[in-house]
C-alpha cells in the first residue's frame, strides 16, 4: 500500500517543470522517457536535471518530490545533498591556492602535517588529488554515527597501513580529501567549508551551496530516501562531523551546479591552466596513466571526450557529466540510494548521443542483497589485488571505472546449476555495459566468475 502511494505521488508532478527554451524539443522528450523510467525503476522519489550548452541552460526540469512525508514537489531550488560530486569544489579551492603560490602540488604533505608516519613521506598533494597516495577509505575504528575532531579523524589515519607505496597504483580514497580539507584549514586559517564558501560559492553566487548542516534551518531541503525489504525510508543519521569533511560532505540546488557549469569556461575561480590540470589523467610512478584527474573522472566514450563524477550519500545520488568536445553539460540531483547513477546519466546521454543507448537486458529484483553485497566485496578484493587474480583483474579494469562497476551491479539471472548457485548481473558504466557471471559453492565461494563485455 506503501508504494502504491507514493507511485501516485509521484504521478502528480512526474511530468516535470521545464523553465527553460528547449532548443531541442525531441532530446526533452527523450529525457522525460526516461527519468520517469528510473524513477519508476528504482523508486526515487525526487530528481532535479539540468542540460547546458556552452554553460548556459538549454533544459532545467523539476520531477516528483523533494520530501515524500510532506508531498513536496522537487523545483529547482530544490537543495540536495552532493556526496563525492562534492570533491571537485574540494580540489578547486586547492587549486585557487595553488594559483596564489599559496602551495605547490608537488608539495609532501609532511611539509604541513610533520608528524606524519614514516610511511606517509613520499605523499604529496598531487597524490591526494587523484587517489594515488595509497591512503584508502575510513578505518574500520571510525564510526560515523559519532563525532571527531579533525586531530581525531588524522590520528586514527595515521594508524591504518597504506595500500600501496605513493604513485604506484590507484584507489578511490575518501580519507586522501579529509585530508586536503585540514590542509587547507591549515594554510588557510579557516575551516575548508568556509574557504570555497567565499572563494567559490560567493563569487559565482551559488546562493544555496554551502556544507551540510541537519541543525540548520535551510530552505527547500529535500529529504534522503533508501529503500529497506521494498519499503521506503529516511535515510539513514550520521554525526555532525561525519557530514563537514571535504570527501563530499555539501548541499547544492541543480542552479547552483548550473552556474558552476558555466564558470568552467572561465578563468574564475580556476584558470585555464588549473583546468588543464584537473582534466589531466593521474600519471603513476612507472609511467602508465589513469582516468581520474582532480575531483572527477575522465574518458573518451563513442568519439567523445568526457571528465564526471557521481556523489552517493545519505539516500541521495548526484551526477555530473560534461562533454568538452560539444560543450554539452548533463546535471541530475536524486533523492534515492537506489538511483543507478551511472545508468541513469548513460540513459540521459543518449538523448543526444545515440551511441550511448543502453543495452536491452531485463533486470530482476534481487532477493539475496546480501549474496550480491558479498559478491561485489569478492570483486573489489580482485581488483585491488590484482596479482592474484590477473585474469579477472585485467578484464573489469578495462573498464575506467571498475569500483563503480561494480558498485552498479544489477540481476539479470539466478539459477543453479551442477549444485552451484549462479548469479548474472549487468554491469553499466557511462560508455559500455558488461554481463558477470558469478558461480558460488554450497559454502558461498567463489566456483568461477567469467566477464564477458556486450
Amino acid at each position: 500500500m506503501k508504494r502504491i502511494l507514493l507511485n501516485a505521488c509521484l504521478s502528480i508532478f512526474v511530468t516535470g517543470t521545464c523553465l527553460a527554451q528547449q532548443n531541442d524539443p525531441a532530446a526533452a522528450r527523450k529525457i522525460d522517457r526516461i527519468v520517469n523510467q528510473q524513477m519508476t525503476a528504482n523508486t526515487i522519489p525526487g530528481v532535479s536535471l539540468a542540460v547546458l550548452r556552452k554553460g548556459k541552460i538549454i533544459l532545467l526540469k523539476s520531477y516528483g518530490l523533494a520530501n515524500v512525508e510532506h508531498r513536496v514537489p522537487v523545483i529547482p531550488l530544490t537543495v540536495f545533498q552532493s556526496g563525492s560530486m562534492g570533491k571537485q569544489f574540494t580540489a578547486a579551492a586547492v587549486m585557487i591556492l595553488a594559483q596564489e603560490n599559496k602551495l605547490s602540488l608537488e608539495d609532501k604533505i609532511s611539509k604541513y602535517f610533520p608528524d606524519v608516519p614514516a610511511t606517509w613521506k613520499d605523499i604529496t598533494i598531487r597524490h591526494l588529488l587523484t587517489h594515488t597516495s595509497g591512503l584508502g577509505d575510513y578505518p574500520s575504528e571510525i564510526d560515523l554515527k559519532r563525532d571527531y575532531t579533525e586531530d581525531e579523524l588524522f590520528s586514527s589515519f595515521k594508524k591504518a597501513p597504506l595500500d600501496f607505496q605513493p604513485g604506484s597504483s590507484w584507489n578511490y580514497s575518501n580519507v586522501g580529501y579529509v585530508m586536503l580539507g585540514i590542509l587547507i584549514g591549515k594554510i588557510t586559517g579557516k575551516f575548508y567549508g568556509d574557504f570555497i564558501k567565499e572563494r567559490i560559492f560567493q563569487p559565482l553566487q551559488m546562493t544555496t551551496a554551502r556544507v551540510i548542516s541537519e541543525a540548520d534551518i535551510v530552505p527547500n531541503r529535500a529529504a534522503g530516501y533508501r529503500l529497506v525489504k521494498g519499503e521506503l525510508k529516511n535515510q539513514e543519521w550520521v554525526s555532525p562531523s561525519t557530514n563537514s569533511t571535504a570527501d563530499g560532505s555539501l548541499y547544492f540546488s541543480i542552479l547552483d551546479l548550473a552556474k558552476w557549469d558555466a564558470a568552467l569556461y572561465t578563468d574564475g575561480p580556476l584558470t585555464q591552466s588549473s583546468r588543464d590540470m584537473i582534466w589531466a589523467p593521474a600519471r603513476l610512478n612507472d609511467g602508465t596513466t589513469k582516468d581520474y584527474g582532480f575531483g572527477w573522472h575522465l574518458g573518451e566514450y563513442h568519439g567523445h571526450r568526457l571528465v564526471f563524477h557521481g556523489g552517493a550519500w545519505q539516500g541521495f545520488k548526484t551526477f555530473i557529466m560534461r562533454f568538452l568536445d560539444t560543450q554539452l553539460t548533463i546535471i541530475f540531483l536524486a533523492n534515492s540510494w537506489e538511483t543507478r547513477d551511472f545508468k541513469f546519466a548513460r540513459g540521459l546521454a543518449s538523448a543526444f548521443y545515440p551511441a550511448f543507448a543502453l543495452p536491452s537486458v531485463r533486470t530482476i529484483a534481487d532477493t539475496e542483497p546480501k549474496t550480491t553485497s558479498m559478491i561485489r566485496r569478492a570483486l573489489m578484493q580482485i581488483v585491488m589485488h590484482s596479482d592474484e587474480n590477473k585474469e579477472v583483474a585485467q578484464s573489469l579494469n578495462a573498464f575506467s571505472l571498475p569500483v563503480a562497476i561494480i558498485h552498479s551491479s544489477e540481476l539479470i539471472e539466478r539459477k543453479t546449476e551442477n549444485d552451484l548457485r549462479v548469479y548474472r548481473y549487468l554491469l553499466t558504466d557511462i560508455g559500455r555495459s558488461a554481463i558477470c557471471t558469478v558461480k558460488l559453492t554450497p559454502d558461498d565461494k567463489i566456483a568461477s566468475l567469467q566477464l564477458v563485455e556486450l
